[in-house]
């Protein structure tokens, strides 16, 4: 698998010679995101050949850039998977990523698009969970039915290091233990694999990307996080003040969170 990053790297330098899809052709992901996506699914064996994949997409930042990766990916790597991708629609006022559809659609991605009154089903059924962990939990429980009814065995998930740092500190502060997301891990019921390919990628890589490619970022893509302050949003802040004073700090709890990521298999 470490032949996978200098193959991509290398070709990313020829990737104007040749282009599958004529509708987004002059986006070239850049080798500063390349080289730790392509690490990240070498060290944990994230990518087989004859994968079938369902990303998981928002429409924010993260897995718009995701997207356009794994296309570049898939065109260019020696390993050969299918790409699909899809959306939930929880149905909140102000979020509207109905216009991902005609993207997807120029892309030529076989595209599911669900829609789910999570918000309504809210008020009843989330018992003492945030509004944001019950959402996040339905939506999971959706691409988890989607990937099985259109035959893929791994979903992709956007989060990248900063949301791993971030769950990390929360995690001490207010569970008093030490977690945070996987990079890789099979779920409960066995079927299905789900993947994290950014999470040795900085959020600010994802935004200079998607500003410079054009993605059609859906703004505030959660509303309903977006409306009040929260733990995640006071402990990103906590780190981007530490920063300033300690410029490896990311690099120092990546380093730190390793044994809670999931088993590495190779090295990139």
């Amino acid at each position: 698998m470490s032949v996978l990053v200098e193959k991509m790297e290398k070709d990313t330098e020829n990737s104007g010679k040749t282009v599958k899809s004529p509708v987004k052709s002059s986006i070239k992901p850049p080798k500063k995101l390349l080289r730790p996506v392509g690490r990240a699914i070498a060290d944990y064996q994230m990518i087989q050949d004859g994968d079938r994949l369902l990303l998981g997409l928002s429409g924010g930042k993260d897995s718009l850039s995701l997207l356009h990766l794994l296309r570049h990916l898939q065109s260019y790597a020696p390993v050969k998977f299918e790409l699909a991708v899809a959306t939930v629609d929880p149905c909140i006022d102000g979020f509207d990523p109905s216009p991902l559809k005609e993207y997807l659609a120029g892309l030529g991605i076989d595209y599911f698009y669900q829609k789910q009154e999570i918000a309504e089903q809210a008020e009843e059924n989330m018992g003492r969970d945030s509004f944001c962990a019950y959402c996040s939990r339905m939506r999971r429980g959706i691409l988890y039915s989607t990937a099985r009814n259109n035959n893929c065995n791994k979903l992709v998930l956007a989060q990248h290091l900063d949301d791993l740092a971030e769950s990390f500190m929360m995690s001490v502060f207010h569970g008093g233990s030490l977690r945070t997301m996987k990079a890789s891990y099979v779920i409960d019921a066995g079927d299905l694999q789900v993947i994290r390919p950014l999470v040795y990628v900085r959020e600010r890589q994802l935004v200079k990307f998607a500003e410079a490619a054009e993605l059609p970022v859906i703004a505030d893509n959660c509303p309903a996080c977006f409306s009040m302050p929260t733990q995640r949003q006071h402990m990103k802040l906590l780190l981007e003040q530490e920063e300033k004073s300690a410029p490896h700090l990311f690099a120092n709890m990546l380093h730190a969170m390793r044994p809670l990521m999931g088993e590495m298999q190779g090295k990139g």
